[in-house]
């Protein structure tokens, strides 16, 4: 998606500005940034071992001639998928949302068979869009706590007791390569934080209280698949969520040197005086 109104690059990651001149709110996914994520570090290096066997023969040779350079771009081979799959991602949504609000959207070969997937699934459920979507890439806040995040989905679905219609939080998870079901460990995390927040903004930038949500998923769109995945968002995820989130403004505030400390006989040394 689109960066939401409010939202700021930082050199700490992404906060969002209050509309009301409040303190600055750190994101959702900001918070999540401070969760050890212990797949990254075999997935990054198998990024850079699939660099070398698509091509070893080049890699040979650009290690015996620049070996620097080659040593750069293997370190970067995760990064630049990485931001390959942020770009489809961003573009999905987009897709995505102008799909709900039946808006044009500009011709995508790439994007266009996650679009497919939606519709697929959007038909499934016999969602009316009118009617049973009640807001599309909204952001929320809870002041208290410090933290805004901005949501892809609410919708109605028929999954209460005789199929009395309940109001569903969903995120979108886009990949081209990952299975269908795949759900991460922080991902509950997220939608908790979501899911929690207290209000949310309007189109003119007031706020006002964010809907009672039921259930929360994950809608995983792949290229010729999609399934809508129920993940836990209740008091427990959130607890964990804001214990993330306090992590997370710890390190961004914490400081960068610490005192050395020596013996009060080493040369240059001060004592201290008691006080």
């Amino acid at each position: 998606m689109t960066d939401p109104k409010w939202a700021v690059a930082t050199e700490r990651g992404r906060y969002y500005r209050d509309p009301a001149g409040g303190p600055d709110l750190i994101s959702v996914t900001n918070c999540l940034s401070s969760i050890a994520k212990p797949a990254l570090l075999p997935w990054a290096a198998g990024m850079a071992a699939d660099v070398v066997l698509a091509d070893p023969i080049g890699v040979a040779r650009r290690a015996r001639t620049e070996p620097a350079a080659l040593r750069t771009a293997l370190v970067a081979a995760h990064r630049q998928y990485t931001e390959k799959a942020q770009n489809l991602g961003t573009r999905v949504h987009n897709r995505a949302q102008a799909q709900v609000l039946g808006v044009p959207y500009p011709a995508d070969p790439e994007v266009e068979p996650y679009a497919r997937q939606l519709a697929a699934w959007f038909r499934l459920w016999r969602v009316d869009l009118a009617e049973d979507v009640v807001t599309v890439e909204t952001t929320v806040m809870h002041r208290k706590y410090g933290y805004a995040g901005t949501g892809d989905l609410w919708v109605w679905l028929p999954t209460g007791l005789y199929r009395r219609r309940q109001l569903w939080l969903i995120d979108y998870k886009t990949s081209a390569k990952k299975p269908v079901g795949t759900v991460y460990d922080e991902q509950p995390l997220q939608l908790a934080g979501l899911r929690h927040a207290p209000e949310w903004l309007l189109p003119d930038d007031t706020s006002e209280p964010a809907p009672r949500v039921h259930r929360t998923g994950l809608l995983n769109l792949r290229p010729r698949a999609h399934r809508l995945i129920e993940v836990p968002s209740g008091r427990a995820q959130f607890r964990a969520f804001l214990a993330a989130s306090r992590t997370a403004r710890y390190l961004h505030t914490a400081p960068s040197a610490y005192t050395t400390v020596v013996p009060p006989w080493a040369p240059g040394a001060t004592e201290r005086k008691a006080a």
